[in-house]
């Protein structure tokens, strides 16, 4: 019974805490609406050049590509991790068929695995990675580029 009771609390809490911090991700979550003002870089796939909004903070990766109608197809969202792990990542609330890109630290693809719009099935990353690109869905295999291509840009500049 006082869980049920405090649970408001915490909720409102951390709401407010996020207007207050400037994170609105946990408020876009709730509301339904895309997160389009993340913070970009630009990234690179042999010829090809991908726009890429960065989703660093447990929200914006909580959120990701969330509600998003459409995404033009030079664009991707990188999701930024602060340590290696298995990566699992899922498509609730995602209206876009994603390629999900699991990537090693030095830009080389693990992985690969195409993922249905508003699915809670698993795809995880084949071993511990801090990174993975989702494109749109056909991306990667219409350039031919496979698990052990490396892409470039400054999150896989040695450090």
């Amino acid at each position: 019974m006082k869980f049920a009771l405090r649970l408001p609390f915490v909720v409102s809490s951390a709401l407010a805490l996020s207007a207050l911090l400037g994170f609105g991700s946990l408020a876009n979550a709730q509301d339904g609406s895309p997160q389009m003002n993340l913070r970009r870089t630009d990234l690179t796939a042999g010829m090809y050049r991908i726009d890429t909004q960065l989703a660093v903070t447990p929200q914006q990766r909580e959120i990701g590509l969330m509600f998003r109608k459409e995404m033009p197809q030079q664009e991707g969202m990188l999701f930024v991790f602060e340590q290696p792990g298995v990566q699992c990542f899922w498509m609730r609330n995602t209206l876009l068929p994603l390629t999900a890109a699991f990537v090693a630290d030095d830009g080389t693809i693990v992985n690969l695995a195409d993922m249905k719009p508003q699915s809670d099935d698993s795809h995880c990353s084949a071993k511990p990675v801090r990174f993975v690109l989702e494109m749109n869905q056909g991306w990667f295999a219409k350039r031919g580029i496979k698990a052990g291509a490396k892409l470039g840009g400054a999150p896989f500049a040695p450090r």
